[in-house]
């Protein structure tokens, strides 16, 4: 994820950063800047421009589209972005579960920083972060887990639910502290909702990421700015000539740019420039967790 100043917002106009659309859209802009001008070539060198030429007529039907592609943009990004901000929402509401769960677990099992029970939490709360974290994105065994005796590193595979491991592993050292009288069936009922919520924040995180807007709307919208774009050269040829080419180039580059801003951010959990901070927020776990379980 990109850190940045908003209220530093002139700047942005002369900064290019690695997730800018420019970069990605040149060749295509350059490919659109190049057809325009074979465009304009022949409207003004070989067709006479009079009021009586029926390409005209395309600019009302530009107008009219005008609407219904902005109203299918706008929708896109809105869609986008819920799906970008409800990904935060629910790495907000782990973060805050791990934390209380931490400091449930601080006040039943006593104050030795050398307490097996305690190291056991520490390393799994922080574990189910990063499981979770590298679970989205295809389920690739992390290098970063904390080591311990119960994980059996050497067992796992990708082909796992390794953050369901994870979550395993801490509810059933939950009831053989039950079993073994070191917590009562209150203090396990206090930390139920945490455990819950490890899991539905891990579901609600898969439904994002395994639920992707429907193709046939995501191809259609590509397909509209294609022959929108396609077709501005035969009426701004008329009334601008040569300058049809920039002007082309540039509606071209806003119009794609939202497309691609809202393909970027509708599956948060990767590596992306516009992504969620998976990584911060997982080591901010683990150091909160580390901090209340001493």
């Amino acid at each position: 994820m990109v850190n940045y100043n908003p209220k530093e917002w002139f700047t942005f106009i002369f900064r290019f950063h690695k997730g800018d659309t420019f970069r990605k859209l040149l060749p295509i802009i350059i490919a659109i800047s190049l057809y325009a001008g074979f465009v304009a070539w022949l409207e003004i060198e070989y067709l006479e421009i009079d009021e009586e030429n029926k390409l005209k007529n395309l600019t009302i039907l530009h107008s009219l589209l005008t609407f219904v592609i902005s109203a299918m943009l706008v929708f896109r990004i809105n869609s986008a972005y819920d799906r970008w901000y409800e990904g935060r929402k629910l790495w907000g509401s782990l973060l805050n579960s791990s934390r209380n769960l931490a400091l449930k677990l601080h006040a039943v099992l006593g104050n030795e920083k050398e307490n097996v029970d305690r190291i056991f939490f520490k390393s799994m709360i922080s574990n189910y972060a990063i499981m979770l974290k590298n679970h989205l994105r295809l389920n690739v065994l992390p290098d970063e887990l904390i080591d311990h005796p119960l994980l059996e590193k050497a067992s796992l595979s990708n082909d796992k639910h390794l953050p369901n491991h994870i979550a395993r592993l801490i509810v059933s050292y939950l009831f053989m502290l039950k079993r073994k009288a070191q917590i009562s069936e209150n203090d396990l009922l206090l930390m139920n909702h945490e455990m819950t919520n490890f899991t539905e924040v891990c579901g609600a995180c898969e439904r994002i990421k395994n639920t992707p807007i429907p193709f046939s709307y995501n191809t259609f919208l590509k397909k509209f700015i294609f022959f929108f774009v396609m077709t501005l050269p035969l009426t701004l040829c008329f009334s601008l000539g040569y300058f049809a080419i920039p002007v082309t180039a540039f509606i071209f580059y806003v119009l794609a740019s939202m497309e691609l801003i809202a393909e970027e951010i509708e599956d948060p959990f990767g590596k992306d420039s516009n992504d969620l901070p998976t990584d911060a927020i997982a080591k901010n776990i683990r150091k909160s967790v580390e901090e209340i379980l001493g």
